[in-house]
């Protein structure tokens, strides 16, 4: 049966060292944990409470509720695990519409290709090429429910055919299919802005829970894993400091809201997917400490000149027992009247880190001011 093996590689990085019980978290369709647009991948993939723009969608779609703009869209490119392959990418179309002053639709598309593979059999013989990929296909709705808190709700299909088209049998009796699954966010936005015109500060608070939703299977149903469930919560600073500065700092926490693997052999698979997201919080074999080391945390700077030139960076981490990611992030953005280039890069903490050399391209548009112009 064909696993995500390359995408895994990327969710993580085994510790040299055999200090500390190397336990990681896995599950399906890891592309769905993947920050696909660059703003946020140069601010170590902080995003649950920054100010909402078109990728709001992946990050936190309550946040639409607060964007200032009637329509807006953008595109997004990241060629990934470049140090391993070089055709694996992941692209992201995403966008929004504002129904009236409460109101925002958005939808987005994920698009993760995982390159040519060669298929070979138990005789070395050549089975023949297959271009494995998945998708995820998103709608949401967010409303604002009082002047400074909004509301959210995606839903999602993910389709993932890691075989390529190709269906097969494997050693037993079942065959190999594409994997469907059904998932649902939920998500909460506060914003609090005071001060004058030109010289402002601000607040905001968000969490989301992404990924709820069931199981996927390759093999008709024989077996099932666990998609991505995920909670993440974050907070932003921002402070204008007058018509052409502004500067914002943010700290996110995210936890995998999925059985931790117990060491002893036992099919955690059977679990259901309500009793794996409360019992992930207590169910670590190496108690409350290990539960402790399954929070990511990572935190991003924001500053711009003139509401026009943006410059970026952060920092994620995660404990070396739990996938040993460690990463600073750069990267700018430029903004035209009508659209805005953003450009990411990540620089591991780790040498030879199948991360090393990630950069992401954005494309984002405002079709209020393309509309504006058009009248004049």
């Amino acid at each position: 049966m064909f696993s995500c093996s390359l995408s895994l590689i990327a969710m993580g990085q085994a510790p040299t060292g055999q200090e500390v019980r190397y336990n990681p978290i896995s599950t399906a369709v890891p592309f769905l944990t993947i920050s696909p647009d660059s703003r946020h991948g140069a601010m170590g993939d902080v995003g649950a409470a920054t100010s909402p723009d078109a990728n709001s969608q992946y990050l936190n779609a309550s946040k639409y509720a607060f964007t200032e703009r009637k329509f807006g869209f953008s595109l997004s490119y990241t060629p990934w695990l470049r140090e391993l392959v070089n055709d694996i990418n992941l692209a992201y179309l995403a966008g929004y519409y504002r129904i009236d002053n409460n109101q925002v639709i958005g939808s987005s598309l994920r698009y993760f290709s995982m390159g040519d593979i060669t298929l070979t059999g138990l005789d070395q013989m050549n089975m023949g090429t297959v271009s494995p990929s998945e998708f995820a296909l998103d709608f949401s709705y967010s409303r604002r429910l009082s002047d400074r808190f909004s509301g959210g709700v995606t839903l999602r299909y993910i389709r993932s055919d890691l075989s390529g088209g190709m269906s097969g049998s494997g050693a037993g009796s079942e065959s190999y299919t594409a994997g469907n699954a059904f998932a649902t966010d939920f998500s909460f936005y506060y914003f609090n802005k005071w001060g004058g015109t030109g010289t402002s500060k601000s607040i905001a608070a968000g969490i989301s829970f992404s990924n709820i939703g069931s199981k996927i299977s390759y093999d008709d149903g024989s077996n099932k894993d666990f998609l991505p469930a995920n909670m993440k919560l974050g907070t932003t600073f921002t402070n204008e400091f007058d018509d052409f500065n502004s500067f914002s700092i943010s700290l996110d926490v995210n936890k995998l809201m999925v059985p931790t693997p117990s060491g002893t052999g036992t099919n955690i698979s059977n679990k259901s997917v309500v009793s794996s997201i409360f019992g992930s919080f207590s169910d670590a074999p190496g108690g409350f400490s290990e539960e402790l080391q399954e929070f990511t945390i990572s935190t991003g700077i924001e500053y711009w000149y003139n509401k026009q030139f943006a410059i970026r960076t952060g920092y994620f981490n995660e404990t070396q027992n739990k996938g040993n990611r460690k990463f600073f992030t750069a990267g700018v953005g430029v903004k035209m009247n009508i659209a805005a280039i953003d450009f990411s890069y990540v620089i591991p903490v780790h040498r030879n880190s199948p991360l090393a050399n990630t950069i992401r391209f954005t494309l984002l548009f405002d079709v209020d001011s393309f509309a504006k112009r058009k009248l004049e």
